[in-house]
């Protein structure tokens, strides 16, 4: 797959521009608007009724790159506002399905407001207000879903003292009655408030869940420039989990999308006996960090600017190439992880041309460490969807011993907005 001279697999496209990095106009005509009609990412939860306004005012301004945040957040504000004060007034009035629809609608305008991340004060605002939303609406759900705080305890004392995140176990869970459970590890722009959207859909096959960000971002405790803060935070969540009786320890596994893959790998060998299965969906674990790589993909397949977004991520703030000089010692094969003897079961799933992190880095982990295995989707590219889902959710139903079709599991993710 890596080609022999050190060209990347995609190498042919480094240095293009896509068009949605043109303006904001460009962004929502060529990339965005299809997803946010058909309610899937970055649109969970969302309407593209609400969007059309705020779509409206942002090409009216011309917003395009650099964006000032500031401006670019305060565009959203006024839908969000309207959607929280109609979900409060329909709870008030006792209508928990439509307050709970109005208010995870309100967290998907929050959510494109401080998108790809909180890097100014109004989107600061905006995650805190979005996740204030997206808390109330999930818990008026006919499955309801609760958020947990618990203590960091493996923390460093520079570290976060509390790891947040959502629990979600189906109606009938008792401690006589354990269910499988899947931890869900989100990604660069995609945090708990959104990746919320697949609790539904594992909860209707009995498998609960938890879901929470990753270092640098959300509400993650670790400190995103230490390389092994994530073992310390995965240590304390799983910590939890053991002692949490409606779980069966024995079916634990781990999904993670996107950026969080490179976390899921890692975790895969530092943890390899504390889960049953890993997926790493859509990651990276070496070539992403490489120079070339970075200094190019600011224009390629990502919304806005991949690269900057990723130094941010990693606790460099602004500071991109200083970023650049020092992310060797994230990568996975640099320091050692990826020849570690031992390795849970690991999936590695992609889309052959992703322009957000290469190919090339899971080719490069199946050739190291103990066996993993793999599947590359043709003619896709980042995260490989649609078909990678139901890849790795036969291959989760198959770790469970649970019976299904993953279509039927699909079909709860789209939003279908109903008020």
């Amino acid at each position: 797959m890596a080609a022999p001279n050190g060209q990347f697999f995609v190498q042919d496209k480094l240095g293009s521009v896509a068009p949605h990095h043109e303006s904001f106009q460009q962004l929502w005509e060529t990339k965005w608007k299809q997803p946010c009609t058909m309610g899937v990412y970055p649109f969970m939860f969302g309407s593209v009724k609400d969007f059309e306004p705020v779509v409206e005012r942002l090409v009216k301004e011309g917003q395009k790159p650099p964006y000032d945040w500031d401006n670019y957040a305060q565009a959203f504000f006024p839908k969000a506002e309207e959607l929280v004060a109609a979900a409060e007034k329909a709870e008030q009035e006792g209508n928990k399905e439509k307050a709970s629809e109005l208010y995870l609608r309100g967290s998907a305008i929050y959510r494109i407001s401080r998108f790809p991340a909180p890097r100014s004060e109004k989107q600061r605002h905006a995650w805190t207000e979005g996740k204030n939303a997206a808390r109330k609406g999930l818990a008026l759900r006919e499955r309801p879903t609760q958020e947990v705080t618990i203590p960091h305890k493996h923390g460093l004392q520079n570290e976060g003292k509390e790891i947040p995140f959502y629990y979600h176990l189906p109606p009938g869970t008792t401690k006589d009655k354990p269910v499988p459970l899947m931890i869900i590890f989100t990604g660069l722009d995609g945090y708990r408030t959104e990746l919320a959207v697949w609790i539904e859909g594992w909860s209707q096959k009995g498998v609960g869940v938890v879901v929470l960000e990753i270092p640098g971002t959300g509400d993650s405790p670790a400190e995103p420039t230490d390389p092994t803060s994530p073992d310390r935070e995965w240590s304390s969540l799983l910590d939890w989990i053991d002692e949490q009786p409606e779980v069966d320890h024995k079916r634990v596994a781990v999904w993670a999308f996107s950026t969080g893959g490179y976390y899921a790998i890692r975790l895969a060998h530092t943890h390899a006996k504390r889960v049953a299965g890993v997926v790493a969906h859509g990651g990276g674990c070496h070539y992403m960090f490489d120079e070339r790589w970075l200094s190019s993909v600011n224009t390629l397949e990502y919304p806005f600017d991949l690269a900057n977004t990723l130094a941010y991520k990693w606790g460099y703030g602004n500071d991109l190439e200083k970023f650049k000089k020092e992310t060797s010692k994230f990568s996975l094969l640099n320091d050692g992880t990826l020849d570690k003897p031992e390795c849970a079961r690991l999936l590695l799933v992609n889309g052959v041309g992703d322009e957000i992190f290469p190919i090339d880095d899971y080719e490069l982990c199946l050739r190291h460490g103990a066996p993993k295995e793999a599947r590359f989707i043709e003619d896709r590219k980042h995260m490989g969807e649609p078909e990678s889902f139901f890849v790795i959710i036969k291959w989760i139903y198959n770790l469970f011993g649970i019976e299904g079709h993953p279509a039927d599991q699909m079909k709860t993710i789209p939003s279908r907005p109903k008020y």
